[in-house]
């Protein structure tokens, strides 16, 4: 069996033993490997847990397993001093017992700070990969605002690079409607960084939904954003060229109309541009397509006239 890896470089213990010398008043002498029955009703949510959706049906398929096994990893809990634990990781043991109809739970009680409690909490669910990318990101920024906790510190306390840390944050900065996108699992993380550049919003979402659902692969939806944020210089160079005949065009009207003449486009399509610099320039040019209208000349025949006068 292929155990899938998070990528995290620290595990759960290694982070609780971390805190080992804040742990003053324990309860009771309870470790990682010998917990305390806690009953479930004296069990409080952790209204800071990171993680926001709890999918119903794994819920009831751990409930089940639950019912059979019991629960195998206890839960990490703060003494509240008031009778009651706050639940600081195993929140969806937690909710699945209580669907199993367990009375007790196996827990490890702790006494953390709030700054620990949340720290652990956010590293307990990114480490079992149970937040979505925007619960991930916003857990980390949160982190890092109220704690003043950089990137590099972050990253360490966590243990993944700092270049993931800044790639997860920046996913923030798509529009709502995109981060909705990813939050109801419509679109992955790999599509949503590749949309991180692209600053109109309206353009962000069409891509979005064009992505979302895996209808474009993540290559294809970097192909699709780097053409549209190609520098014109580049669109330029890779336009259709001009024939000679259109250029000829062109260099004869200049000549007619003694003024600047360009076009963009090619044969096909495109548009025709004659300068003017002053009113004079502006009289000049009417008075000669009208002599072009109502005389019905060439613009070899125009240019003629043109000198004779």
């Amino acid at each position: 069996m292929v155990v899938k890896k998070t990528g995290l470089g620290k595990g759960l213990g290694a982070l609780l033993s971390a805190y080992d010398d804040y742990d003053d008043t324990v309860k009771k002498s309870a470790d990682m490997a010998g917990a305390s029955e806690i009953e479930i009703d004296k069990l409080v949510a952790n209204p800071n847990q990171p993680r926001k959706n709890f999918d119903e049906v794994a819920l009831a398929e751990l409930a089940a397993s639950i019912k059979i096994h019991g629960v195998i990893q206890p839960l990490v809990v703060n003494d509240q001093k008031d009778g009651t634990f706050l639940i600081i990781a195993g929140e969806r043991r937690y909710r699945a017992s209580k669907l199993a109809g367990l009375t007790k739970i196996p827990c490890v009680i702790k006494n953390y700070s709030e700054k620990q409690i949340k720290e652990i909490s956010i590293i307990e669910n990114l480490q079992r990969e149970d937040l979505n990318p925007i619960e991930s990101a916003r857990a980390i920024k949160q982190l890092m605002e109220e704690y003043k906790m950089t990137q590099e510190a972050v990253s360490e306390r966590i243990g993944v690079s700092r270049p993931n840390i800044a790639n997860t944050i920046r996913l923030l900065s798509l529009c709502p409607e995109v981060i909705a996108l990813v939050e109801n699992n419509k679109l992955s993380a790999g599509h949503a960084r590749c949309l991180v550049p692209v600053q109109n919003y309206d353009m962000q979402i069409k891509l979005a939904m064009a992505a979302s659902d895996n209808k474009m692969t993540v290559r294809d939806l970097e192909k699709a954003v780097k053409n549209l944020l190609k520098p014109k210089k580049e669109v330029e160079r890779i336009a259709p060229q001009q024939s000679i005949e259109l250029k000829e065009l062109v260099n004869e009207m200049q000549r007619t109309f003694a003024t600047k003449v360009s076009v963009i486009g090619n044969d096909h399509k495109g548009r025709i541009y004659i300068d003017y610099y002053s009113t004079d320039d502006l009289d000049r040019i009417a008075e000669m397509m009208n002599l072009l209208k109502t005389k019905k000349l060439t613009l070899k025949e125009l240019s003629e006239f043109n000198k004779r006068k």
